[in-house]
């Protein structure tokens, strides 16, 4: 029992912080080797994770024209990386900003920016990401209103739009909040089917319900514009396995569902949406899966759970942990399917978190669904096509 206790104690006291993490407050526990990190750089024919050892979370990785387009949550501002390569080391990228806000304006965006993604739709690039006014900090008496402390509240969706067709080249503007009925909103992604375009996200049942943490879906009639009404929006997931409930098992409070992220089988044309379960700041953090199995994403049947476990999950022999929030892209040469996910490399991580970004690559089972190696630290080869 005494051990029990032990091992409990850190991890509630790290769970009562709530959900505001500032990279930029924490040093990392760990002393990287630059010749270990990424690409090999004596022989060039080998990687090692991590990839980047700058504090990030919840990496997005696309490929385009030659170039790997990269960005993460750095909490202020929205930061774009490129290479041409995918697992050279990312902390010597080249970089630009695209978006700082002024974090005493006010303004809905102004402050704890996460997870933003950058998507090409037609010729223009578009970034969606969330953010709150109030740094995560409500009135004392909206917060009172939730069953539940309930930072967060406030954290909406928003669009940035290029105004050219080079992403790298291009200005990025204010296109405006993605309607998500006034409620709780982090997370989002777009989700591309059959020549529509929808929105999934990190959704509560309601404006103050606080936990657990949904997958939720409307439409869009563009990248900014939301067709559908609160009657119409349908969660397409909660977290009803105990593997995505913290403690295990326990429903409610801290049973979360975020992340989503668009994944399709390049031979099959299968559809699936991996997402983040359990709860960011433990080493519980893995990667759920749902399958689109009919043809309206819109009706929450044509969702089918993975329910055997998480998908992708920490790996405490190689001291890897807390694998989530993750994206996918492809070697240069387009024939090898890669991860790109943030872990921790403690099992006992502080509220302020220290995540660092790796890759691994995966294959395709024969019934379509992706099958997700151990997560490890390699040396792994370098992807098909990189110089």
């Amino acid at each position: 029992m005494r051990l029990l206790k032990q091992w409990l104690f850190p991890l509630f006291v790290c769970l009562a912080n709530g959900q505001s993490f500032d990279p930029n407050n924490v040093k990392s526990p760990n002393q990287f080797d630059p010749a270990h990190v990424g690409t090999n750089k004596s022989s060039g024919t080998t990687y090692s994770n991590p990839i980047m050892t700058t504090n990030a979370g919840d990496p997005f990785m696309v490929h385009h024209d030659g170039w790997y387009l990269f960005t993460y949550s750095t909490n202020d501002n929205i930061t774009l990386k490129r290479s041409r390569s995918l697992t050279d080391n990312w902390d010597t990228a080249e970089t630009k900003l695209l978006f700082k806000p002024d974090p005493e304006s006010g303004d809905p965006w102004s402050t704890d920016l996460w997870a933003p993604e950058i998507h090409q739709i037609d010729d223009r690039w578009y970034i969606i990401f969330s953010a709150t006014p109030d740094a995560d900090s409500p009135h004392p008496l909206q917060d009172a209103i939730c069953p539940f402390e309930c930072p967060a509240v406030n954290h909406r969706m928003f669009v940035l739009e290029s105004d050219g067709s080079d992403p790298w080249a291009s200005n990025y503007f204010m296109k405006g909040m993605l309607n998500t009925f006034d409620q709780f909103a982090i997370d989002g992604t777009y989700f591309r089917y059959n020549n529509q375009l929808y929105h999934i996200y990190s959704c509560w049942e309601d404006t103050y319900s606080a936990w657990p943490a949904n997958l939720c879906i409307t439409h869009l009639s563009s990248p900014w514009n939301v067709s559908s009404s609160l009657t119409q929006r349908r969660m397409i997931s909660v977290p009803d396995e105990p593997w995505e409930q913290v403690p295990y098992g326990r429903a409610g409070r801290l049973a979360t569902n975020e992340g989503p992220q668009q994944l399709t089988n390049p031979k099959t044309g299968q559809n699936f949406v991996v997402y983040s379960a359990a709860r960011v700041n433990t080493p519980f953090y893995c990667l759920g899966m749902l399958e689109l199995v009919g043809d309206d994403p819109m009706e929450y049947q044509n969702w089918r759970k993975h329910r055997d476990g998480c998908v992708f999950h920490q790996n405490p022999d190689a001291e890897v942990y807390g694998t989530g929030h993750a994206s996918y892209t492809t070697s240069p040469d387009g024939t090898e399917s890669y991860v790109v996910y943030h872990a921790q490399t403690t099992d006992d991580p502080t509220p302020d978190l220290y995540r660092t970004v790796r890759t691994q690559k995966f294959t395709w089972n024969e019934d379509g669904t992706p099958n997700f190696p151990k997560a490890l630290n390699g040396p792994f080869p370098v992807p098909k096509g990189q110089k």
